[in-house]
This record gives C-alpha cells, structure tokens and sequence, in this order.
C-alpha cells in the first residue's frame, strides 16, 4: 500500500471538496501484473461525502473528484473508483 499516494488523495480532495467523510482505499494490490499497473500509478477507491455534491448528477460529482485529485491522475493514479454523496444521502443506498 502507498501511504503517501493516500495520503495525496486525501489532501486534494479536502482541500477542493470539503468533504464530511473521506475514504480513500489502495486496491493496487488487487490489479497486480494487470497491463495498467505496469507503469507503476496505482488503483483507488474513494467514497467522499460532500455538501458540494448537492444539486449535481452522479456524473458532475464523478467530474468534481476528477478534478479535484487533477495531476495525479497523470502520476499516481491508474484507475480510481468513485463514490460521491451528500450529507443527507446515505452511502450504498
């Protein structure tokens, strides 16, 4: 597991969304010797709760974290899972 690239996830996606709750999980080692891990970036999950997220389709959200982790996308990260709510939704409902 990659603590610092973690913890650059979580650092970009606070600092841009604010969000109530943050989850950001390494799953690289579930793609090990997959095509997309030779590079070296990694595979991520995020589950992110977040007042911006109101009034916005799951595909803005999904472009809001995109945005927000920006360069590493470009570096770190190879594929990154995401799951976006507000406060008032309930995470898996």
């Amino acid at each position: 597991m990659s603590v610092a690239r973690v913890q650059a996830i979580e650092s970009a996606l606070n600092e841009r969304l604010n969000p109530t709750r943050l989850l950001v999980k390494d799953q690289s080692h579930l793609h090990a010797g997959h095509a997309g891990a030779q590079d070296g970036r990694g595979h991520f999950e995020v589950i992110v709760v977040s007042s911006a997220f109101a009034g916005k389709s799951r595909i803005e959200r999904h472009r809001m974290v995109f945005a927000a982790v920006g360069d590493l996308m470009q570096t770190d990260i190879h594929a990154l899972s995401v799951n976006a709510y507000t406060p008032e939704e309930r995470p898996g409902s």
